[in-house]
């Protein structure tokens, strides 16, 4: 017993005797790190000083710079996410529209025939609580026309710069009624309109006529052949969207015809050369566009033909865009110079023929040129059923051009319920998209005047008691005269080079080259119609510049 507590007492010791060894150790190391750190303190002081060094700081240039990338990188990520935010809001917005007042007896009908500049422009702007609106139109969307010429050469797919008419009218206060069909007669008399299913699928009811109080008539017109031969059989036109795509079409299968094995070198010279009939802006975007296809991509894909490969553009004027200023034609005239790109001038067309077409030159010789495509991009006239409109109200609707008007666009002969915009009216206006869409704007306005009248007029037909108030008010709705208001002249003329006639503070501003074909590409992406169609013109664009445009045929 006494020997196992004299050897608990010596394990107890034992560890007394390490502990305080081990505790030792750590007061020693503690010790010489003090040292250490003073012997560094001492080292780091200039001499003559008593006082540590502080820690060096970052120069105030270095911190400042770090400091305002710091503040550009939150502001680029809030400008992301608020801009991607209103992105999927608008674009949600866009596909779901709310509820729509039902048609309304009491109501007068309004009859919108058309679906192109003028009559969308009047349907944005219409207020649909005041009528019930019908439109009838043989195309169910708006067409963006300017942009056609870049749809002919794949720069643009089609349903980019096409909008569905029920879009617009879809999120309006009140419902309207979207006819796909062909206007076949107007009774200006009894003041009815009777139109045709023109679709491939038809139901039991193919044909029918309603009646109208107001009616918009906004058809546009049709090519303008002047009765040359062949033109209709043989030549390409740049009106509509398929007009478009069957030009695509055609040239690429004069570039794989003139690749067949076996073709000499007199066909392939003929199947590559292209020639554009009509030197105003369309004529002068198509001619552009054609020489960007062959630069940019043909000559990659078609190396052994892109040298055969001519664009003539042949105008029966003195100059082409006559409508710009002489040193916007000058640069033109020029550039398409630079892009080998031939211009004849005051050369007629005499006849389109299968494989060539005759001109008759300045000096009045006749030529026939062989060309593998010719596309017709000059002149427009009225429709059939204009010229039957017309001729409805003879001593009213004399001038052969298109539908007289008044200063209010008021159809002559019908008593103020035809209203005519667009192309096809006779007017001073040149017949653009730009005068169209302010004429379907200003017929908004007057309509809304007219509802106003209307309405004053029922309250003094119900009632007396204010009768001479209501004829004062009723005196005062005097809708002012449509006045033009010329915005601007653009044009693409190939080469990534725009030229833009501008009214600027009174005078007009002429300019050209790079900086304008942006100037260009922004204002037909803000002149489009929906978020859907600036999204899709501008995917397009970065996609041919990216991948080039596709060169296959269907």
């Amino acid at each position: 017993m006494q020997i196992a507590r004299s050897q608990a007492h010596s394990r107890f010791m034992s560890s007394s005797m390490l502990h305080s060894r081990l505790r030792g150790s750590h007061v020693q190391t503690q010790s010489c790190l003090r040292a250490l750190t003073r012997a560094s303190s001492s080292a780091t002081q200039s001499p003559g000083s008593s006082s540590p060094t502080p820690s060096p700081l970052p120069p105030p240039r270095q911190a400042r710079w770090k400091g305002f990338l710091q503040i550009l990188g939150r502001v680029t990520l809030v400008t992301i996410v608020a801009a991607t935010g209103t992105f999927v809001y608008i674009s949600q917005k866009d596909r779901y529209p709310g509820s729509q007042l039902p048609f309304d007896p009491e109501k007068k009908t309004l009859v919108v025939l058309g679906s192109g500049w003028g009559a969308t422009s009047l349907l944005k702007g219409l207020d649909t609580t005041n009528f019930n609106t019908i439109v009838v139109s043989p195309k169910n969307f708006f067409l963006f026309t300017p942009l056609l010429p870049s749809v002919a050469v794949g720069t643009l797919n089609p349903r980019s710069i096409i909008q569905s008419t029920r879009y617009i009218t879809r999120f309006k206060s009140r419902q309207v009624a979207v006819i796909e069909a062909e206007a076949k007669e107007i009774d200006p008399i009894n003041k009815t309109v009777t139109f045709s299913d023109n679709s491939e699928i038809q139901g039991q009811v193919s044909s029918t006529t309603i009646p109208y109080d107001y009616l918009v008539y906004a058809v546009g017109a049709e090519v303008q052949t002047f009765g040359i031969p062949g033109v209709k059989e043989n030549a390409c036109f740049m009106k509509e969207l398929h007009d478009a795509e069957r030009m695509q079409r055609r040239f690429l299968d004069c570039v794989e015809s003139a690749a067949f094995p076996g073709q000499s070198d007199d066909e392939k010279d003929r199947l590559l050369h292209m020639v554009v009939v009509g030197g105003g802006p369309t004529g002068i975007e198509l001619s552009g566009e054609l020489h960007d296809f062959l630069e940019d991509d043909l000559k990659n894909w078609y190396p052994e033909l892109a040298s055969r490969i001519r664009i003539t553009l042949v105008e029966a004027l003195p100059s082409v865009l006559p409508t710009f200023s002489k040193e916007l034609i000058q640069y033109t005239v020029s550039t398409f110079k630079e892009s080998k790109i031939d211009i004849m001038t005051k050369t007629m067309v005499k006849e389109v023929k299968e494989k060539s077409v005759v001109l008759q030159m300045p000096d009045k010789s006749i030529k026939e040129v062989p060309c593998g495509m010719v596309v017709w991009a000059a002149g427009n006239k009225g429709r059939q059923i204009t010229q039957d409109l017309m001729a409805k109200l003879p001593e009213d609707q004399t001038n052969k051009r298109g539908i007289t008007v008044d200063d209010h666009l008021r159809m002559k002969g019908t008593n103020g319920s035809i209203f005519a915009i667009g192309d096809c009216t006779a007017t001073s206006y040149a017949p653009t998209a730009q005068v169209a869409s302010q004429q379907g704007a200003y017929i908004a306005r007057i309509l809304a005047l007219l509802a106003k009248k209307d309405a004053l007029e029922a309250k003094l037909t119900a009632s007396d008691a204010d009768a001479d108030t209501i004829r004062k008010k009723i005196s005062k709705i005097k809708p002012k005269p449509f006045h033009y208001s010329h915005q601007g002249s653009l044009a693409y003329i190939g080469s990534d080079k725009a030229i833009a006639d501008l009214p600027i503070f009174g005078r007009e501003w002429a300019s050209g080259g790079v900086a304008t074909f942006l100037f260009w590409r922004s204002a037909y992406l803000s002149t489009l119609f929906s978020l859907r169609n600036r999204t899709l013109v501008a995917s397009d664009w970065v996609r041919v510049k990216l991948f080039g445009r596709d060169v296959s045929r269907e």
